[in-house]
């Protein structure tokens, strides 16, 4: 069984704290465990009703109930949210930078429906048929046709279709994902694209009448086939002069950028911007310039452009000092008050609120051919929601005589609202060692 080494696409939530994972995956997703997969389609039954509309379940459904309890919930519009916060901060500099005949250039989408096609997903995007994001151990399917995006950029052909050439899109979107401070399985994405036509590009070039956007050339590490180098060169600075002025808007002036080389299947070149802060580099976004096919697709064949994406919990999570990423996700008073009434661009240090002590408890589980860890993970959301702040892979073993292995997974428990008690705990955890069992064709150790 043949294995990739998985690219990620747009940022994740998690890059605040973690240095860039590799991550290695099967491209076999029939191996996925079926058995697995029909009850969790039986437990929601045979359609699923997102936004008000139904969608039938069939083989690839994997989308649990607690995943489809998050839809819809905007806290990226939710006034008095840090993560409004942080999206009205961005649109203000882009309304301040980007200004044409009066009016911003940069039209924001921030009410898409989550909801979108796997070819709005991957092939729009040019995503390889074997790109390990296509997987359902990565990925949300709400069924063969439809699943959550993945990224904001699911809405890029679409939106440049209808004749844009500057905009943002803001929402949420759904990865599986490990369960510690820095990972959940929604979070908040912003995009944006800008195209530019020659007349835009080389207008403050001497002699732009002779400069063209396009060429009959060779694709290296510098440029597509289809663009001069003239293009590229400056589509590039137009790009980082704009992003290292957005990262200076919010963090400071004096901070200390640099660019890191990177690879996204939509984009070439490809960059990653890394900021030193407190103490540390720390990955903020990725960027690039818009492959031409996909903008060709777009029906936009006059003209060339850049995009870039972020996740607004990783630039939160460092600009107001949050510690764990549950708690964008909390009612707790003590949380949303330090940042309802403030104003968007006043700055704001979080103030922890009480930390309840952990409860930690061990599963260990003899493991079918076919098991994924995210398949657990999901599990374990599904039947404790976030009281669980963390689980941990710590230790593996293979039966030298049968062959079968074993994984064993610490699980710590926290609640951030209260204290938990033992027997709390354990009644939950019993809930996901049968559910485990049931539902993963697991043997509990």
């Amino acid at each position: 069984m043949s294995l990739t080494r998985c690219w990620r696409l747009w940022p994740t939530a998690d890059k605040t704290v973690l240095p860039c994972r590799w991550l290695y995956a099967s491209l076999h997703t029939s191996s996925i465990c079926k058995k697995s997969h029909k009850k969790l389609q039986y437990s929601i039954g045979n359609t699923i009703e997102i936004l008000g509309k139904s969608y039938e379940t069939d083989h690839l459904t994997n989308t649990t109930p607690a995943i489809l309890k998050k839809v819809g919930t905007n806290l990226h519009n939710t006034p008095g949210h840090p993560l409004n916060h942080i999206c009205r901060r961005i649109e203000t500099y882009f309304n301040s930078a980007y200004v044409r005949r009066g009016n911003p250039r940069f039209s924001v989408y921030n009410r898409l429906s989550p909801v979108v096609t796997h070819e709005q997903n991957f092939d729009s995007l040019l995503v390889p048929a074997n790109h390990v994001s296509r997987s359902p151990q990565d990925s949300y399917y709400i069924n063969s046709e439809y699943m959550l995006r993945a990224h904001t950029s699911a809405h890029q052909r679409d939106l440049v279709r209808t004749g844009l050439d500057a905009f943002m899109v803001i929402g949420d979107v759904y990865r599986r994902d490990a369960i510690d401070s820095t990972h959940y399985p929604v979070f908040h994405q912003l995009e944006a694209v800008q195209l530019f036509s020659d007349f835009e590009l080389f207008s403050d070039m001497p002699n732009p009448e002779s400069m063209s956007l396009f060429e009959p050339g060779v694709r290296d590490d510098n440029k597509q086939e289809r663009h001069t180098l003239q293009t590229a060169l400056l589509l590039e600075q137009t790009l980082k002069s704009c992003l290292e002025g957005l990262m200076r808007a919010l963090f400071g002036q004096d901070l200390q950028m640099r660019w890191v080389g990177a690879y996204f299947p939509f984009t070439h070149p490809s960059w990653e911007l890394e900021i030193f802060y407190q103490g540390e580099w720390v990955e903020m976004l990725g960027c690039g310039v818009m492959e031409q096919k996909l903008v060709d697709s777009a029906g936009a064949t006059d003209k060339a452009g850049w995009a870039f994406g972020l996740g607004l919990e990783r630039l939160a999570m460092k600009l107001y000092s949050i510690p764990d990423i549950r708690l964008f996700w909390s009612t707790d008073s003590g949380f949303l008050t330090q940042f309802k009434n403030k104003n968007f661009d006043e700055p704001i240090t979080y103030k922890p609120v009480s930390k309840h002590p952990q409860c930690v408890n061990d599963i260990s589980f003899w493991i079918p051919e076919s098991f994924s860890s995210n398949d657990f993970y999901d599990l374990v959301r599904s039947v404790a929601g976030d009281l669980v702040e963390q689980v941990t892979l710590i230790d593996e073993f293979v039966h030298p005589k049968t062959g079968r292995g074993s994984h064993c997974y610490r699980l710590v428990y926290r609640h951030m609202e209260k204290a938990l008690t033992q027997e709390e705990v354990n009644s939950i955890h019993q809930q996901i060692e049968a559910s485990a069992a049931e539902q993963l064709d697991v043997q509990i150790r």
